[in-house]
């Protein structure tokens, strides 16, 4: 894939982002919504306990933000009914195992038959956070998405960003055609 391929190849992609409240994974949904609003889906892992907080989170520390005024304007009365239709809210953590802290079954099922893309952004950068939480996201949260990624029957590409270094790791499913 060439670099200028990413715009049409994520065309009717359904795509998995973690760490959808923080800097990075913001840039990412906004930029994509804007430039591909062919996205079929984006799935955005929000640490919440229930629909309602992950909405609320959604509503304050995302979608409210400046960073969506572009997108607001191009899509003007419709923009809710855009966001609607293509983000699909995950309440979970990546740091509450292979599951990823999703209780509801079928979403998890919905997501493993559907999802093309897992962009993991999901991490703790407060360098003086707690070992255990800092290793639960940072490590673990990793290794876990790695799990959950390996039941994604469709899953083309994982990318993952790195937070000491902010390196990019991309994994591709080979294919066996």
């Amino acid at each position: 894939m060439e670099f200028g391929d990413v715009i049409p190849f994520l065309e009717n992609k359904n795509i998995l982002v973690t760490g959808a409240t923080g800097f990075l994974a913001k840039i990412f949904v906004e930029k994509k919504l804007r430039v591909q609003p062919n996205i079929q889906k984006i799935y955005l892992l929000l640490r919440a306990e229930d629909d309602n907080s992950a909405l609320q989170r959604l509503q304050n520390e995302v979608i409210e933000r400046d960073l969506f005024r572009v997108l607001k304007e191009n899509w003007g009365s419709n923009f809710n009914s855009f966001l609607t239709q293509k983000i699909v809210l995950v309440p979970g953590d990546v740091s509450l195992g292979e599951d990823l802290g999703v209780k509801e079954p079928t979403l998890s099922q919905k997501m493993w038959s559907q999802l093309d893309v897992i962009v993991n952004l999901a991490a703790t950068t407060n360098f003086d956070e707690r070992y255990d939480v800092a290793l639960g996201t940072n490590t673990l949260g990793a290794e876990h998405l790695v799990r959950f990624a390996k039941k994604c029957v469709r899953l083309q590409v994982l990318v993952h960003v790195s937070t000491v270094s902010s390196n990019l790791m991309f994994y591709t499913r080979k294919s066996t055609n």
